[in-house]
């Protein structure tokens, strides 16, 4: 059905969104190990990728876990509530790509059993033009680009 879409302002193509939670402090990190196996294109632009404000993750850790192994003193079955964020990622609907990203993803993550959703999805691709006079345009409205900002805060 998408795949017949056609409108003027551009189409939808499908994709892989992986949600991955995160430590806030990982992001970057994340994103340049999965840069090496892989662009993450969104039309014109690489390295795309949304990383959430941060939130809360809550586990309760059963006997024979990473967290009853490695934290002293941690009682199985004891509620633990974390920090953390999402990244949100999306890639060619390619099983092949999804196992590389994948394992990349799980070699990189602080935690053994990352939390990582999956889903197929479509998203839009403009018909691009980077010259177009619509004045809701950052190059045209007044306002420009925002600020940039790092994704781990310098400290």
């Amino acid at each position: 059905m998408l795949a017949d879409y056609k409108a003027k302002s551009g189409k939808f193509v499908p994709v892989f969104t992986l949600e991955i939670q995160i430590l806030e402090d990982d992001a970057d990190r994340i994103l340049d190990a999965i840069m090496e196996v892989h662009p993450l294109p969104y039309g014109r632009y690489h390295r795309n990728a949304s990383v959430s404000g941060v939130g809360k993750e809550t586990t309760m850790p059963q006997s024979n876990s990473t967290t009853t192994t490695h934290k002293d003193g941690y009682e199985p079955g004891t509620a633990m509530t974390y920090p953390m964020v999402e990244l949100k990622i999306s890639i060619e609907r390619d099983l092949a790509l999804l196992e590389k990203v994948m394992d990349v993803i799980h070699d990189v993550h602080h935690y053994e059993e990352p939390v990582i959703f999956l889903r197929e999805d479509w998203t839009s691709r403009s018909a691009y033009n980077p010259t177009r006079d619509n004045p809701n345009r950052w190059w045209n409205n007044g306002k420009g680009l925002p600020e940039t900002v790092n994704l781990v805060e310098q400290k």
